[in-house]
């Protein structure tokens, strides 16, 4: 199996400081969806991995949720692209859990999910929580500039890891 992992606000849709709390919120970067199907068509399965507190914080429910990919499932099918699974973590900072990044966790659900090892499967994210996860779990870390790309990329020293510009630059690098 040809996996790569992508995060999801900043790396397939706008982010917001104020959380993605509903399918309205959720409008996809450009050529991110486009990205997806190409990656499809070069033979790759997608599996999401997003920290999505704001369900715990009571932003929206685990329903909304639901909806929010819902729509990107059906913007997606759109452009002839799928993302094959989606692990997301609802809890906060504060409850110190295993599966929010950057902890491994959701990686590992993965892992488990596909039954695979995850060494050197691409991790795309924007921020450097992203980058630790995917260390942790013995993925190749990838960041794109897009979302957080640049603040993380200042405030980083990102010496060994692959940087694109966005998702589509990364999907026409393979």
């Amino acid at each position: 199996m040809k996996l790569i992992i992508l995060d999801r606000d900043g790396v397939i849709n706008y982010d917001s400081e104020k959380y993605i709390k509903s399918p309205d919120e959720w409008l996809p970067i450009p050529d991110s969806l486009e990205a997806i199907s190409l990656l499809n068509h070069k033979g790759f399965t997608i599996s999401i991995a997003t920290n999505q507190s704001g369900i715990n914080r009571g932003y929206y429910s685990h329903e909304t949720l639901s909806a929010i990919h819902e729509k990107m499932h059906d913007s997606l099918n759109a452009v002839d692209g799928i993302i094959d699974s989606v692990f997301y973590c609802p809890h906060t900072p504060d409850e110190q859990c295993s599966c929010r990044k950057p902890q491994p966790g959701l990686l590992l659900q993965i892992a488990k999910h596909y039954q695979i090892t995850l060494t050197n499967v691409p991790f795309v994210g924007d921020s450097y929580r992203d980058l630790e996860a995917a260390i942790a779990a013995t993925c190749q870390p990838v960041l794109v500039k897009s979302g957080n790309g640049m603040e993380t990329l200042q405030q980083q020293d990102l010496a060994t890891t692959p940087v694109f510009n966005n998702l589509m630059d990364f999907a026409k690098s393979l």
